[in-house]
């Protein structure tokens, strides 16, 4: 087996079909491409720390908490290459696009489902591939990572509403005073329960670095279309700004102030 062999590149490498006669297409196809790999590690890593807390295996949950924020850094950092696309040379590609849109990528929704941020109308953009729309549904259905870090924590005995435990999951997550009061149970006491405060900070981390992902999105996309509404129909600019007021794990974040 050679490395070519091993790693698919034929496949790989001949996966970039520009449809423009512009130099410029490779950029953007590339861009998405390699952010679909990413993202696909992404999702392997969250489902996977989200089976070890279900199971109590904290340390290897762990690890792939911190591989995920990492997995992030990678992504903020993407959008500096994207960024050196003008808007003329974006213009010269973009009729090239049709209704294609970075808003229908099933993995992207995939994660924030798993993430916590649940919404069945985002179901709609993934009916005309049936897989696909299943695997979407099945994001939503399930328990998020943040609703499985609340059973633990219910678990060891901590004081979670039953409301937080079994509930539709399908709905958006609702920030609970008694949730922020068991967290702060164990932000209080560290050293009592240490792998617990390990796993609010590395949930902290995680969110904190998929915020600087969403801000570098909203700020390379002004840069290139500025308020131009998207390719698939959204509004641009507003609502990826939106998006930036979208909290995954408030009570980490509102315990702070109570500390």
């Amino acid at each position: 087996m050679t490395y070519g062999d091993y790693l698919q590149l034929d496949a790989i490498l001949q996966a970039q079909k520009p449809l423009s006669p512009d130099h410029n297409e490779m950029l953007f196809i590339v861009q998405h491409q390699t952010s679909e790999l990413w993202m696909k590690l992404m999702l392997h890593e969250l489902a996977a720390a989200r089976d070890c807390i279900a199971r109590d295996e904290l340390p290897p949950a762990f690890k792939m908490l911190a591989r995920v924020s990492r997995i992030m850094e990678q992504l903020v950092h993407a959008w500096d290459v994207l960024a050196t696309m003008t808007p003329a040379e974006y213009s010269a590609i973009r009729p090239y696009l049709a209704s294609s849109s970075g808003f229908q990528s099933w993995q992207y929704r995939c994660i924030e489902f798993m993430l916590g941020n649940k919404n069945a109308a985002m179901l709609r953009s993934h009916e005309m591939h049936a897989g696909r729309h299943a695997l979407v549904r099945a994001a939503l259905e399930a328990p998020s990572l943040y609703d499985e870090a609340l059973r633990l924590l219910a678990r060891r005995g901590l004081p979670v509403p039953a409301s937080h435990l079994e509930r539709d999951w399908t709905q958006p997550y609702q920030a609970s005073r008694e949730v922020e009061q068991a967290w702060l149970v164990v932000y209080r006491e560290p050293q009592a329960r240490w792998d617990l405060y390990e796993l609010g900070e590395e949930l902290t981390d995680l969110e904190d670095a998929f915020r600087l992902w969403r801000f570098r999105h909203v700020t390379t996309v002004e840069r290139v279309i500025g308020f131009k509404r998207g390719t698939g129909g959204t509004g641009g600019v507003p609502y990826l700004r939106k998006m930036l007021d979208v909290v995954l794990f408030p009570e980490l974040w509102q315990l702070r102030t109570d500390l």
